[in-house]
């Protein structure tokens, strides 16, 4: 075997590990056993040493693919918001185990918890200026503060609908919140498209306790 097939078999095992690691973390938790995670991805537990070492890092390595992932996905819906939603039903495809690897990642808290935020963050203020341009969204007076609120408030919301059934597959998870009759992704989706209050008071009546200029209501083509 050449050293180009060495270096293509390493690669090709490395992927599977991660890929087996994320998804028994998103099924299981992050108590899935290195002997778990081997036996999903056809390799022996000496070999997730090999490449990873401890736990620790697979675990810190899956959080950088899974934050890729998401970003990549949510550049793509920015393009074609209606298909990316689209293509959602009936047959979800790997969004489910993203979005439940994150749902875990941010509840289970710890130093991995709030490094993991921190990087969501980051990869959403990617997505969010890409929307900004793309027009799909308005500017905010503060694009940090409402990056920050838009992040805890979606995230938050997801997580509070795992937790009222935790035993749920990351399929049955993602088919019950995406639910066009009573899933949290219509409630979402109404709050960002329509808003909440039908007048501007409470907003101008903060910007001039903060004694900021009260911006021009933004008016339609």
């Amino acid at each position: 075997m050449s050293n180009d097939d060495i270096l293509e078999a390493e690669a090709t095992a490395r992927g599977r590990i991660l890929d087996a690691a994320i998804d028994c973390f998103a099924r299981e938790g992050f108590g899935a056993s290195v002997r778990t995670i081997a036996a999903a991805a056809d390799v022996s537990p000496g070999l997730i040493t090999h490449h990873f070492g401890t736990k620790e890092a697979l675990r810190a390595e899956c959080d950088s693919v899974v934050l890729t992932r998401y970003r990549e996905f949510k550049d793509d819906a920015v393009d074609a918001p209606s298909d990316a939603l689209r293509g959602l039903f009936p047959d979800p495809g790997a969004t489910p185990v993203l979005v439940v690897y994150m749902i875990r990642a941010l509840g289970a808290g710890g130093s991995a918890g709030r490094r993991f935020l921190a990087q969501l963050v980051d990869e959403a203020r990617v997505v969010m200026k890409h929307s900004v341009a793309a027009g799909l969204v308005h500017t905010s007076l503060d694009e940090e503060a409402r990056l920050r609120t838009l992040v805890s408030q979606s995230m938050g919301a997801m997580l509070i609908e795992f937790m009222s059934d935790p035993g749920a597959s990351p399929e049955e998870f993602v088919t019950r919140v995406i639910s066009p009759t009573d899933g949290v992704v219509l409630s979402l989706l109404e709050l960002y498209t329509d808003g909440l209050f039908v007048s501007r008071d409470l907003l101008d009546t903060y910007l001039s306790l903060r004694n900021t200029p009260t911006p021009s209501p933004e008016t339609e083509d």
